[in-house]
């Protein structure tokens, strides 16, 4: 809706504004707004100026070491590495035959707890502070402390739903944060009658916590429907995996992409085949490629990830309680994809409820117990592996020699398939916002808003809120400051004076 503002026909006599940088994660980005003299919006870009380089320097390393390896990408999703790398590089052990049912169950579960855990953190302690409290509510107070102070038994339910989430990780890994469990062919750890116990116990209390967490969700939405309706709007497709009944699925299924009307494209797609379908464009500005549909080619193919597109992807959910979320989300869109950014934290929550009804089916399957975890059958040299991550879906795609020394590596995460999105997102925030205005804190947050409700990896400002420090100057034609205001890591704003 907002493409025009990509580029700039013409730059000369615009302002230009700069908010860098926007996040302390995998690097820095920044925003980039061009202005003319009546302060209106003639360019909006994000720009990602990190430099991950995982894909170059895992090559020539054995692929028995990559799904440890590659969960260093991240501090908050390493579980999701961890199994898309394990889904790619069990081709390397175990060609077409399948994994033993105990080790895909084990790491089912793996996953369930990753996407709670993180579903928990972002929502409660990230993002519920500008919902609960508004965009421009005071700095000091609109961050997780003020979710503590003002609503304790909210803040307490996020606290407990993620400790939940990271002792299922715990205990399947050895450790909350970088263990190990999930390998080539299997899994290397069997789960404990003791250990399945011990993570039974609290399960009523995550499945109510999970429940009111939806419902908080939804009510903050519904509360002001026709600004949040249109905030940060990005009109898209949708990609995600799916189930073979059209369920929402996880950890394996087909691809499938529906248009912004709701219409499928493609359906139970073999992930395996991903390239044929998406391409990546490089663009000058920015260090994070452009994934797009080919054959909606790059101007229209962009597309989102995430739990906005897999709430609006899939027929139905297979356990009860969110199930019945779902079709209220469902019903909020009278039939067609919903496409409100600020829909991703509604349901991201239903996905939190789906993560804990599933682990608590697991956990009654006397298969989770069984011991018989690796198996090994006609290797292949190359492999893809697909999973839907907390932030969307994740390809990591590799190739061994004959000496099992990886030759080739490319990874898409779950941000940069939402790379144009969150573009597209900033440009509808600066140019419904921004037009002809001072520029102030709350601003500020707005974009932040816009680019947090993604939950972008890349990116502290989702994984640190209050903490994020910005600077923007408005800048005139001649190159002077005209306008300058700072928030520093600790929350603090300050408008600068400019000579």
């Amino acid at each position: 809706m907002y493409e025009n503002l990509e580029t700039a026909t013409r730059t000369e006599g615009l302002q230009r504004v700069v908010i860098e940088p926007v996040s302390r994660v995998e690097g820095h980005g920044k925003v980039t707004l061009l202005l003319d003299e009546k302060r209106r919006v003639h360019q909006a870009r994000l720009h990602i100026v990190e430099f991950r380089g995982f894909e170059k320097f895992i090559q020539g390393r054995p692929y028995w070491e990559v799904p440890t390896l590659v969960q260093r990408l991240c501090g908050i999703c390493p579980i999701s590495h961890l199994l898309a790398a394990s889904k790619a590089t069990d081709s390397f052990v175990l060609g077409d035959t399948p994994l033993a049912p105990a080790a895909e169950k084990l790491r089912r579960l793996l996953h369930f707890g990753q996407l709670l855990q993180s579903h928990a953190l972002h929502f409660f302690h990230l993002a519920s502070p500008d919902l609960l409290f508004g965009f421009d509510d005071d700095v000091a107070h609109r961050n997780v402390v003020g979710v503590i102070r003002d609503c304790p038994d909210l803040a307490m339910m996020g606290v407990r739903l993620r400790k939940y989430g990271q002792e299922v990780i715990r205990v399947l890994t050895g450790k909350r944060v970088h263990g190990t469990g999930s390998v080539p062919g299997g899994f290397n750890k069997p789960l404990s009658a003791e250990e399945r116990d011990y993570l039974k116990q609290d399960l009523a209390r995550v499945l109510q916590w999970a429940a009111q967490g939806v419902a908080v969700a939804k009510r903050l939405f519904l509360a002001s429907p026709a600004e949040h309706e249109g905030f940060a709007a990005a009109r898209s497709y949708f990609l995600s995996l799916v189930a073979p009944d059209g369920g929402l699925e996880l950890y394996h299924g087909g691809l499938r992409v529906k248009d912004p009307d709701g219409g499928i494209l493609l359906d139970h797609f073999d992930y395996r085949g991903y390239t044929g379908i998406i391409n990546e464009e490089v663009k000058p500005w920015s260090y994070m490629k452009f994934p797009f549909l080919i054959a909606q080619g790059t101007e229209l193919g962009w597309y989102r990830v995430g739990p906005l597109a897999r709430m609006n992807n899939c027929d139905f959910i297979r356990t009860p309680l969110a199930e019945d979320a779902r079709k209220e989300f469902v019903a909020y869109g009278a039939g067609k994809p919903v496409q409100a950014t600020l829909g991703f934290h509604w349901a991201r929550m239903i996905e939190l409820l789906h993560c804990a009804e599933a682990i608590a089916e697991m956990l009654d399957d006397p298969e989770i117990l069984g011991t018989d975890l690796m198996r090994i059958g006609k290797p292949r040299r190359e492999g893809i592996g697909v999973i839907e991550a907390p932030r969307g879906t994740l390809f990591h795609h590799y190739r061994i020699g004959e000496d099992d020394l990886v030759e080739m590596a490319n990874l898409i995460v779950s941000t940069t398939n939402n790379n144009q999105a969150m573009n597209e997102s900033v440009r509808a925030v600066a140019a419904e916002c921004f037009d002809g205005r001072e520029i102030t804190e709350g601003l500020l947050n707005r974009i932040e808003v816009a680019i947090r409700a993604y939950d972008p990896c890349l990116s502290c400002a989702t994984h640190a809120v209050g903490k994020m420090p910005l600077e923007v100057e408005l800048v005139d034609s001649e190159g002077a400051v005209v306008d300058r205001l700072s928030k520093s890591s600790e929350g603090e704003i300050r408008r600068e004076a400019v000579a």
